[in-house]
């Protein structure tokens, strides 16, 4: 099935804000790239750039505030991430908080929320992950009891993104453990001031360090039912609904480092001088360096593919998602080490930028599905459940 075809106005739009974002980039984002990573702080004035600008609904359905484009935002996320992957993850990660409710949400939860979302009024996350359920969602140990008008969530969630920056968390938790994970887990709409809801350890990570990573502990955390989505035990449908669309923006996080990485070695290589001539002269350079071409050549196809995909509701963007995720993760690894070899010595000191982007890249073959959930998704339905 082809994509249906770009409107002008649509294509115009996304011009306009691909030449903003490549400004900002450039101009405001750059520049705070390695401060970011060197004190661990979340950049709050990056957030607000990005909400004057419309950047952090461009997913979002047009009634709602967004401009409706996976393929827009995908690029967006790319784009910054060239220059920080830090700064690429707070868009991401608005649109991953947000997709629940997008998928599930009444049309008054949509109303409510969406708008905020997308206007940077409120900032968002998403809270599946356990110490002892990670991919294995059926070990969920955090539990919900419905009290009256309110569900009772008690439990502890780990490596929650942004959630110390975020008005809202979408929760998963067991309301029935006797029907497992396909029929016992529900979701709901948490507010990080609720009664109960409290953040617990910060992790201190090897990449990413501008995004905060906190443990999430429910203690009597009272949730109106009206916050709800969907119906009990719909919960791991909606969790893996939503990973379906959310891959794809890690996987253009994970390509951005890429890029980013591959451009800051060429130019490297073009400039530096041994043996008598630029390093850009040297064969077994330029291998490596058409190696690296090749790879985020092919990644940002499949990228931009899955993109299509989410745009269409393609029956197959489960696929798609995994597919891309695994290519674009893989990807980044491989480039940007060989960005740091092709630096040499100076590849590994913090003055330049690919050791940084390196420790950012390897996190994108874990969150978000591992590389090998991947794998079992693509082989799937490759051979047949």
């Amino acid at each position: 099935m082809l994509a249906p075809e770009r409107s002008a106005e649509l294509l115009e739009a996304e011009q306009m804000i691909l030449d903003t974002v490549r400004k900002l980039a450039e101009e405001k984002i750059a520049p705070r790239a390695a401060h970011i990573d060197q004190t661990g702080e979340y950049p709050s004035d990056i957030k607000k750039l990005f909400a004057e600008n419309d950047l952090l609904g461009i997913p979002f359905p047009e009634e709602y505030g967004g401009l409706n484009s996976f393929l827009t935002y995908v690029k967006v996320v790319e784009e910054i991430s060239k220059v920080c992957a830090t700064s690429g993850l707070i868009i991401a990660v608005q649109e991953l908080g947000a997709l629940p409710i997008m998928i599930a949400g009444s049309d008054a939860q949509k109303k409510e929320y969406l708008p905020k979302f997308a206007g940077g009024e409120w900032m968002t996350s998403y809270a599946l992950t356990e110490a002892s359920s990670g991919s294995d969602a059926s070990n969920m140990r955090t539990t919900a009891v419905r009290q009256g008008d309110y569900y009772v969530l008690d439990g502890t969630k780990v490596f929650i993104t942004n959630v110390a920056v975020a008005d809202v968390c979408i929760v998963f938790a067991m309301t029935n453990k006797e029907l497992g994970a396909k029929g016992g887990i529900s979701a709901f709409i948490c507010r990080t001031n609720d009664p109960g809801f409290k953040l617990g350890k910060v992790e201190n990570k090897m990449g990413i360090r501008g995004s905060p990573t906190n443990e999430v502990v429910l203690e009597n955390c009272r949730v109106p039912a009206d916050r709800l989505l969907g119906s009990e035990g719909d919960g791991f449908k909606i969790a893996m609904a939503t990973l379906d669309k959310s891959r794809p923006g890690i996987a253009a996080q994970a390509l951005g480092i890429a890029a980013g990485a591959f451009e800051f070695s060429a130019k490297y290589l073009q400039e530096r001088v041994a043996f008598g001539k630029p390093l850009a002269k040297q064969q077994g350079l330029q291998w490596i360096v058409a190696d690296m071409d090749c790879e985020i050549q092919a990644a940002r196809l499949l990228l931009y593919e899955a993109a299509r995909k989410c745009d269409e509701g393609a029956p197959d963007v489960t696929y798609w998602g995994a597919l891309c995720k695994l290519k674009c993760g893989d990807v980044a690894m491989r480039v940007t080490t060989d960005a740091v070899q092709l630096l040499g010595g100076y590849g590994y000191m913090t003055e330049y930028p690919v050791e940084r982007m390196m420790r950012d890249a390897k996190i994108t073959q874990i969150y978000e599905g591992t590389q090998q959930i991947q794998r079992i998704v693509i082989a799937r339905k490759t051979l047949g459940k």
